[in-house]
């Protein structure tokens, strides 16, 4: 995923598989691309871009320094942190990731312009760059057109593509992508014109103020715990899934991909890290076979759909699933 990526009960059951998927998956841009050949011959040399080295190390530093503040903080403070943090981690993972990069389900407006808040109080660039880059991920998942390409290493997967310009294949592709759908979003559109404001205001300027005006958080610790602390932990938190749920786990779906099962990134990125099966079936709207399990994502969704505001969610049945166990699993599944 680009950056700057219980069981069924009542409401929460599962939605009807849908029978075209297999149509959809065809058509689809996050469709793996087995026709893309790397360009034979030395690789392009890194160009560094040291805007964000130096951005990101201060931040980092900034994110530590936060750490050491969270005993001065007050509990009504770290509640409004671990809020922030949900509230920015599903505008990623229920906005970004599920709803605008693979379409697995449908958002009403108000939840749209929900997730869009929570995706600019992420700040990992703009919905339209996201899901675009994110396409491109899965479309050529660990190639030189892979923005961040796990076989590269741990560290480029995690945030090293950032540091570095582009790949030329990663442009090349990303270009010819079909992103009407995005473009013809008047939400996604209309915070890619108000991206730097938003991400002022979400990322920064409210989780600071929030706790410093309504119950007399120092400013300080306010600016460093709620706003930078948390910033960074949700920046981590998907960057996990592009480099430790690429490298470590298991393969229950395909072994012939690198994305692995990761318990880990699962738990802090709220449900994303079922990436063996979310790589396998990229129009699940729950990334697991496991419904709620483990997976915060998916019960938000699942809530949504039960107040009225989304549907249409997409789901692979259980024979398709087996089947594909079968056929190219590592013979670690377990079910349940």
């Amino acid at each position: 995923m680009p950056a700057f990526s219980l069981h069924d009960h009542s409401f929460f059951s599962s939605p009807a598989p849908t029978s075209n998927l297999p149509v959809l998956l065809a058509a689809g841009e996050d469709a793996f691309d087995h026709t893309y050949e790397e360009k034979e011959g030395p690789k392009p040399s890194k160009i560094f871009v040291w805007r964000n080295i130096i951005l990101m190390t201060l931040l980092h530093l900034g994110a530590v320094y936060g750490l050491f503040l969270i005993p001065s903080a007050s509990p009504s403070t770290l509640l409004w942190t671990m809020t922030c943090f949900l509230i920015s981690a599903l505008g990623i993972t229920a906005g970004a990731h599920r709803l605008w990069s693979h379409r697995t389900y449908k958002a009403s407006l108000p939840l749209r312009i929900f997730l869009a808040f929570g995706n600019s109080m992420a700040f990992q660039n703009d919905i339209f760059e996201w899901a675009r880059d994110h396409r491109v991920h899965h479309k050529y998942s660990e190639t030189d057109a892979d923005p961040h390409n796990a076989k590269r290493g741990f560290f480029f997967s995690h945030i090293g593509w950032l540091l570095v310009r582009k790949h030329p294949d990663v442009i090349e592709k990303g270009g010819k992508l079909e992103l009407s759908d995005l473009l013809g979003d008047k939400v996604v559109m209309f915070q890619r014109r108000h991206y730097k404001l938003s991400v002022l205001l979400m990322c920064f300027f409210i989780p600071m103020f929030v706790p410093w005006y309504f119950w007399g958080e120092s400013l300080w610790v306010a600016y460093f715990v709620p706003a930078l602390l948390r910033y960074t932990l949700v920046l981590n938190a998907t960057w996990l899934v592009n480099s430790a749920a690429h490298m470590w786990g298991n393969r229950p779906y395909d072994q012939n991909i690198n994305p692995r099962e990761n318990r880990f990134v699962t738990f802090s990125a709220i449900g994303e890290g079922f990436h063996n099966y979310h790589h396998t079936f990229p129009y699940d709207y729950a990334t697991s076979e496991y419904g709620c399990k483990l997976n915060l994502t998916t019960c938000f969704i699942d809530f949504m759909c039960f107040l009225g505001l989304a549907k249409d969610r997409k789901r692979v049945s259980r024979e398709v699933v087996l089947s594909r166990i079968q056929r190219t699993g590592d013979g670690s599944h377990r079910s349940g």
